[in-house]
């Protein structure tokens, strides 16, 4: 028997989600069993739980879209018992079961291998938001991004992806530009690395369809009217990552930072990426991330608490990220 937090779906359509305690065969199918040490609790995880987004797919489902873990039973030869692995995308926690169980049965093609100079909880501690931060980066320098181009913009710079983009950034010379609703985080932000915060008011509300310009680079994880403005102030030639959705899926938007500047918007999906990017994104993160920087931006809670913690994650009031003991 194993716990994990299931989401089941009422005659109503409306979810509720319980932590309960389950049979190994109640696993969905697969070919490779694993052993989950760690999980964490996204946004995509906390709409799952909270019934406040469509995310899943099918019920009853098992949330979580990152775990990492040790294989306990495999039928691929290239995954044996007792190797470290983790899995952040390829649709678990949304159309199949997820991380935050103590157990999963996945696909082997989905495994990731642990990279060098990590341990199972600080993959769990980057997750799918510092992954993602990560591929905006190599998205925007595989388009020209270099730190003499001037500041670079992060949105949502408190929550996960945010976090992460910061340290990212400001490890490799670039000057980072944090906006946040949460100013007294100012100092913390700094510790990050960013060299300026902005409050998220102007850039959240409605704006021109140009805007004086500001940023060489965006990285935003805000969507809506904030991707909108972020465009609106971007350079001549600049570059905008959008990889998220916080303030909403609307881009109310006009074509005109496209075509009278030459900005591009550079859309980032973190849950379908080929293996050669997946590891090159996970080398990248092992060597180039502060792991101290990323320990002062980690909260640790267990699996009984990740209900609870949902709503304070869709309500803002999250630094950083959440580490799951799936044991605990």
């Amino acid at each position: 028997m194993f716990n994990a937090i299931v989401v089941s779906q009422h005659e109503d359509r409306s979810s509720e989600a319980t932590l309960s305690r389950l049979a190994p065969d109640a696993l969905p199918p697969g070919d490779v069993v694993v052993r989950v040490a760690w999980s964490t609790l996204n946004y995509k995880d906390a709409l799952a739980i909270t019934g406040k987004g469509p995310v899943i797919r099918r019920f009853p489902m098992v949330p979580g879209i990152d775990l990492a873990g040790t294989v306990e039973q495999s039928d691929d030869p290239a995954w044996q018992p007792g190797d470290r692995v983790l899995i952040n995308g390829w649709g678990i926690g949304e159309s199949h079961w997820g991380g935050l169980a103590q157990m999963a049965r996945v696909r082997s093609e989905w495994l990731t291998a642990l990279p060098r100079g990590l341990d199972l909880r600080q993959t769990m501690a980057i997750g799918t938001a510092g992954y993602t931060a990560m591929l905006s980066l190599m998205a925007l320098e595989r388009h020209g991004l270099e730190p003499g181009r001037g500041d670079v913009l992060v949105t949502g710079a408190n929550g996960g992806v945010g976090s992460v983009a910061i340290m990212l950034l400001a490890s490799r010379g670039y000057r980072v530009v944090a906006s946040t609703g949460r100013p007294e985080e100012r100092q913390h932000l700094e510790s990050l690395g960013a060299s300026e915060i902005l409050p998220r008011e102007p850039l959240s509300k409605p704006g021109r369809p140009l805007e004086e310009t500001r940023w060489a680079a965006v990285i935003d994880s805000v969507g809506s009217h904030t991707l909108a403005n972020a465009c609106a102030q971007t350079q001549s030639d600049g570059l905008v990552a959008a990889c998220g959705l916080a303030q909403g899926m609307d881009f109310p938007a006009t074509v005109a930072p496209f075509i009278l500047r030459g900005v591009s918007l550079l859309g980032i999906n973190s849950v379908f990426r080929p293996h050669a990017e997946r590891t090159e994104a996970w080398s990248r993160l092992a060597a180039e991330l502060d792991l101290e920087r990323l320990e002062r931006t980690t909260t640790d809670i267990g699996l009984s608490q990740a209900i609870d913690a949902a709503s304070g994650l869709l309500a803002g009031s999250v630094r950083g990220r959440l580490v799951v003991d799936v044991n605990r």
